[in-house]
């Protein structure tokens, strides 16, 4: 300790200083190593997450004791990457994430102290929560927002506002929702919510596109006349689409143009038609009545004689009696009544255009070629009107009409006169390569390909040369020391005839090369290797051909 203090005490200011330093940074050094090793460690427990979300979810890790960290705005917690799957099974269990809004479950526990007022902004948020959860069950939705306002009653007709609301959609990335999947939200929010109609909903992207077609701001007639444009674009689509898949194989993508114009009727109702036939009758009814009634006339005489309870025998009285029958017969003429709905959509007419480009064709080559347009023929104008009018349903009758003209296009009319085709090089001056030699000349230019080759052959016609001129150097062994030599012994007959081909081989060969001296008259000074190189040169442009083969029979016997 006394040395440890001695050496404290023996440094200058500016050396303690400086170890101090060094321990700070030494100490940094290793503070933060730990740190980054701890956060290397770290794996997204979930990401993209609401604030709710994200604040359930942390307090739960808290509570839990989990090292975690809060990454991205708060939207991605990062927790140690060996107990991702376990926390992620714990936090389902738990119910998190709830996708950023609560549902019913915020009724699970009963507040008695809650007034009016909040259990109707409780029940929307429910409403709310559990129809994003909904949305976000379709595979391209990524995230949901619903705002719903609902439905305001009241005694005034001109207070009473109908139920409305919005919903937000983020989708997957490189997805895109299918054509009836935005009716589909549509419905699915009008029957979740009391008073809701489906027009009354609005889908748009996170990005402001708006999904929906607005509703018209002069009321339900505005939003038909919408419908049924959308409607004939439709129609004319898809006969368009007919044409083109027909006329493609037939004339080619490029060589005509097509377009269609479908009148439609859009107007819907029911009709109802009596109709009576006069020639045609029926008894409806029937009825029949007979009466029959008898009566009698007072007799006697009249007085007090014949009240008196003796009375007087009386006279005898008249009996009358009357009877009346009555027949009723209805007759009805038979009639037809008929109820009919009409159709929305009905096609009232179809218009066919169809414009075929012309063929074009060039008379003579070069700068002198002359441009010819030849129309197509009538026979094939009229099959493609055949055509037209089968896949299209064509009705005289309804006031159909198909037209097919025949017009040069301007690709057509710009096009420019093919360059002079040269003729073919005859197979007496190509060059056939061995196949081991396709690649190389696919690379090398075949100039390049001729020098190495006129290379080649100088060099090998110039050994046989460089060696008999060493050979005729080089004195005999007799005329080097005739003294000194032993007498030759007897040769054999063999070998005397060998030795004399030789000699005369060696006569014809310089021969040769002095015939090859005077055809070229050169001076008798001219070195030899010059001489064979010039001979080489005017036999290769002579005939390239036979230098060729020979090339190309020494590469194969080296080959060999």
């Amino acid at each position: 300790m006394n040395q440890l203090l001695g050496l404290l005490g023996s440094l200058t200011t500016r050396q303690k200083a400086t170890i101090l330093l060094a321990a700070l940074a030494v100490a940094g050094a290793l503070w933060w190593g730990v740190q980054w090793n701890r956060e290397r460690d770290l794996r997204p427990l979930f990401t993209g997450l609401a604030a709710e979300d994200a604040g359930a979810v942390v307090d739960r890790l808290r509570t839990m004791n989990v090292d975690y960290r809060v990454s991205e705005g708060g939207g991605t917690i990062l927790v140690p990457s060996a107990r991702v799957a376990e926390l992620r099974i714990q936090m389902a269990t738990a119910g998190l994430p709830r996708t950023g809004r609560i549902g019913f479950e915020i009724f699970d526990k009963t507040n008695f102290g809650a007034s009016d007022f909040q259990q109707q902004v409780n029940y929307r948020r429910a409403i709310e929560g559990e129809l994003e959860r909904s949305i976000m069950s379709l595979s391209e939705v990524e995230r949901a927002r619903v705002h719903v306002t609902f439905a305001k009653d009241s005694v005034f007709t001109e207070s009473r506002q109908p139920a409305k609301a919005s919903v937000m959609v983020r989708l997957r990335p490189s997805a895109m929702l299918p054509p009836g999947a935005v009716l589909a939200i549509q419905h699915l929010a009008s029957s979740a919510v009391e008073g809701l109609t489906p027009e009354a909903v609005s889908v748009l992207e996170m990005n402001g596109t708006l999904l929906t077609r607005p509703r018209a701001a002069n009321g339900p007639d505005e939003a038909a006349a919408s419908a049924a444009l959308d409607y004939r674009h439709s129609v004319e689509r898809d006969l368009r689409t007919k044409i083109r898949e027909t006329l493609d194989p037939v004339l080619g993508a490029e060589k005509y143009r097509a377009d269609v114009s479908v009148d439609c009727d859009l107007t819907s109702g029911e009709q109802s038609e009596e109709t009576f036939d006069p020639n045609r009758s029926v008894m409806s009814s029937s009825s029949k009545t007979e009466d029959t009634s008898g009566s009698s006339a007072p007799g006697g005489i009249p007085g007090t004689a014949s009240n008196l309870p003796r009375p007087a025998p009386k006279a005898e009285t008249m009996a009358r009696s009357v009877a009346r029958r009555t027949e009723n017969i209805q007759f009805q003429t038979s009639r037809v009544v008929r109820h009919t709905k009409l159709p929305q959509g009905t096609i009232k007419r179809i218009s066919v255009a169809i414009l075929v480009d012309q063929n074009l064709r060039w008379e003579g080559s070069g700068p002198q070629a002359k441009r010819v347009l030849e129309p197509p023929s009538p026979e094939r104008l009229k099959v493609v009107r055949d055509l037209i009018a089968g896949i299209s349903g064509f009705q005289q009758d309804r006031g159909d009409q198909i037209i097919v003209e025949s017009l040069p296009f301007e690709t057509t009319l710009q096009a420019t006169a093919p360059e002079a085709v040269h003729p073919p090089v005859s197979s007496a001056t190509t060059l056939s390569l061995p196949s081991w030699l396709a690649p190389l000349a696919a690379k090398v230019p075949l100039p390049a390909l001729i020098g190495v080759a006129v290379g080649l052959v100088l060099a090998m016609l110039a050994l046989p040369v460089v060696f008999l001129l060493r050979r005729r150097r080089t004195p005999p062994k007799a005329e080097l020391a005739p003294a000194a030599l032993p007498p030759a012994p007897p040769v054999p007959a063999f070998e005397e005839r060998a030795m004399a081909q030789i000699a005369e081989s060696e006569a014809e060969q310089r021969r040769q090369e002095q015939e090859v001296l005077n055809a070229l008259k050169l001076p008798a000074a001219t070195k030899k290797g010059e001489v064979l190189r010039k001979h080489i040169t005017e036999e290769a442009k002579k005939d390239p051909v036979a230098v060729a083969q020979l090339i190309r029979t020494w590469l194969s016997e080296q080959e060999r």
